[in-house]
């Protein structure tokens, strides 16, 4: 304001020294004149200024109820920016005792409610806990704004406090008060590591749900499927899934068909935020980092200035990878500054990551000191990880606690009633002791059952053993029978197979003939299976690394005739798979390494690679197959219909109960899927 008054006198100086030449005294009343208004302009601009200083706290407090602070607590964004929680849990404390003193207890209630949130924001949460348990056994007295906004705050806390069960009886109550729609549970699998699952949950509970013209809510959806497949360490994927979520919020900001409230730009500009920071975490984790350095920092810049809570974990996240960047690409001088820059690192793992970058950063400076100070540091933290486990299992004991309480009295008249209802036993013993002697009698009597039982027992169990031994015999009979059919099974197979090779050379049709030369390799990959089958002990299960070895020399040595000089990798060892299961996956496995000996080289290129990899996971098995070989066609998509080996491929897929990927974005092709 100082600089356009200065302005506005430096663009009025030569008139006045034109005026004072021609006549001295109206240049005097030129100077006073301009001089009394630029007195005027100056405190009117400076009124105006003070008056747009007025912070967000100091207009909440002018609010005459209530309600409507709460109401404007909630929609107001960034509100801790010019006044830390602190403050405003002062004035909220000062506002309650002053609502208690009046007795309106209907503001009390908004007021602790506030309380218990700032403290949630402050990661104070045995505080936040307390106030919310106090509020919860009377809820019913509360509005259902109350109400909502109580649950949301105790579902918080629970799930900082890893919680579950309570936290999904909280959600449970939500749906029964009408409060939710529906619940949801993919945060917590998420919470507990399980990001399929959640992905899968999130994707049952919301494809339906958002609408393809609701650019907001389809830039969510998406945005939160690519935090479950980067947590879940497919960052590619992950990274497609973002850009399509930046699509979305690209397209919301800027339609101006529909308008938009203050909020609601406010919300898209921090989705925006977010997503950016997203897409250069999968950058970073791709190693792309010149290309995950702009999304990072422009990240942080919208977070910064439209987060509303207090702390922001994506603010944090985005600062390390950002840090991390600067020291991948040798930007020491950058480091420094944005680590140590009121960076609230509230989650051990975040702390053990600064902790590792500022010691990285410190031997790049060769200042090894510093480094190994903060390699120290990590490794305390390591050591006193239990201790910080049992301190939060000693706020989940004292939540546990504090509800036990409330159901004090009724456990103490329970215990009343026990007291009663012994003294009946006791009165009633006394009528039982005169039919323990009848007792003993009958008691005698059982004995000798007994006896006769266990005499009748023992020749039972020489019938039995007698019986298992038939039953061994025939076992091992079954057991040479299965092998004779595995074995009679594998023979007939390649009679079938032999058949094919003559049917070949009888076939002057290349199409023809290419058709039973794959119906033939179809036909070995089975009968592999039955011959393995009865090579081994166990006839359930076939070992899968011998197995798919067998298999891929199978079809090897057919190409080698062409020349090829692959080098193969297989990665199964450990992993065993019924008959139901084996078969599909080794027609599967002839079908890719097929494909990849007659179109994935056709120069013979002597460093082909082939990648197969098979192992047990926790809900079934995964498996992958890549090679580095000229990649799938730009017409995929539309072949896919009319090829019999990817349409084989998607069926047998389908009798494993999943899904066939394929990934064409890396070098060469890529195949995987999950299975029961």
């Amino acid at each position: 304001m100082i600089t356009k008054i200065a302005k506005f006198l430096s663009n009025n100086k030569n008139t006045q020294y034109t005026l004072k030449t021609n006549n001295s005294i109206f240049s005097f009343k030129t100077y006073i004149a301009v001089f009394f208004f630029s007195f005027v302009f100056i405190n009117l601009s400076n009124a105006q200024e003070i008056q747009l200083q007025q912070t967000v706290l100091d207009s909440f407090v002018k609010i005459p109820s209530a309600k409507d602070k709460f109401a404007y607590f909630y929609k107001t964004p960034n509100r801790y920016k010019e006044n830390s929680s602190y403050e405003w849990l002062e004035r909220i404390d000062s506002m309650l005792t002053k609502a208690r003193n009046a007795q309106d207890d209907g503001s009390v209630e908004y007021y602790r409610i506030l309380q218990a949130h700032i403290h949630q924001d402050l990661v104070q949460y045995d505080k936040s806990i307390a106030i919310t348990n106090e509020l919860y056994i009377d809820k019913t007295k509360l509005s259902d704004t109350l109400k909502s906004a109580l649950l949301d705050i105790m579902d918080e806390n629970y799930s900082q406090l890893k919680l579950y069960e309570k936290q999904i009886a909280i959600r449970k109550e939500k749906k029964e008060l009408g409060l939710a729609d529906n619940i949801s549970f993919y945060d917590i699998y998420a919470d507990q590591g399980l990001y399929q699952k959640a992905r899968s949950e999130y994707i049952r509970e919301k494809s339906n749900v958002v609408s393809s013209d609701d650019y907001y809510g389809q830039a969510v959806y998406n945005n939160k499927i690519g935090d479950f497949l980067r947590l879940d360490k497919s960052s590619q994927v992950a990274l497609e899934k973002y850009q399509e979520a930046r699509k979305y919020i690209n397209t919301y900001l800027d339609t101006i068909a529909r308008p938009k409230t203050e909020d609601e730009l406010v919300k898209g500009a921090l989705l925006k935020g977010v997503i950016e920071g997203n897409i250069g975490k999968c950058y970073m984790l791709l190693k792309r980092y010149e290309e995950a350095i702009p999304l990072l920092d422009s990240s942080l810049v919208k977070i910064r200035e439209f987060n509303v809570e207090v702390y922001s974990q994506d603010a944090v996240e985005n600062t390390l990878d950002l840090a991390n960047c600067y020291l991948q690409t040798n930007k020491l001088d950058k480091v420094l500054e944005l680590i140590n820059d009121d960076l609230r690192a509230i989650k051990v793992s975040n702390v053990l990551r600064k902790n590792q970058l500022l010691a990285v950063y410190y031997q790049k400076m060769n200042d090894y000191k510093k480094a190994n100070y903060y390699l120290n540091n990590n490794i305390k933290i390591n050591d006193s990880i239990r201790v910080n486990e049992t301190l939060k299992k000693h706020q989940q004991i004292a939540t546990v606690f504090e509800k036990e309480l409330e159901n004090s009295e009724d456990r103490l008249d329970e215990k009343k009633i026990e007291l009663e209802n012994a003294k009946i036993e006791a009165q009633a013993s006394d009528e039982r002791m005169s039919l323990i002697l009848i007792s003993l009698i009958f008691t005698l009597l059982g004995l000798g059952g007994l006896v006769f039982a266990y005499i009748k027992s023992i020749k039972n169990q020489r019938v039995i053993a007698k019986q298992n031994n038939i039953i061994e015999s025939q076992l091992t009979e079954k057991d040479s029978l299965l092998k004779e059919i595995h074995h009679r099974v594998k023979n007939n197979l390649q009679m079938v197979s032999s058949l094919l090779s003559l049917q070949t050379k009888n076939t002057k049709s290349k199409a023809a003939i290419m058709a039973l030369e794959e119906g033939k390799s179809r036909v070995k990959a089975m009968a592999l299976i039955h011959q393995k089958l009865y090579q081994n002990d166990d006839l359930s299960v076939i070992e899968m690394q011998g197995y798919v070895e067998s298999l891929v020399n199978s079809v090897q040595s057919v190409f080698k005739k062409g020349g090829h000089n692959i080098n193969i990798t297989i990665d199964a060892e450990g992993v065993e798979l019924d008959i139901d299961r084996a078969i599909p996956f080794g027609l599967i496995l002839n079908e890719l390494v097929s494909n990849s000996f007659k179109y994935a080289f056709p120069d013979n290129d002597e460093n082909g690679k082939i990648y197969i990899h098979l192992r047990n996971t926790e809900t079934g098995g995964y498996f992958e197959y890549t090679d580095n070989g000229v990649g799938l066609p730009e017409d995929t998509d539309e072949r896919t219909k009319s090829s019999m080996g990817i349409r084989l491929m998607n069926r047998l897929v389908n009798q494993l109960q999943s899904t066939l990927n394929i990934d064409k974005s890396v070098e060469g092709v890529r195949f995987w899927f999950n299975f029961k």
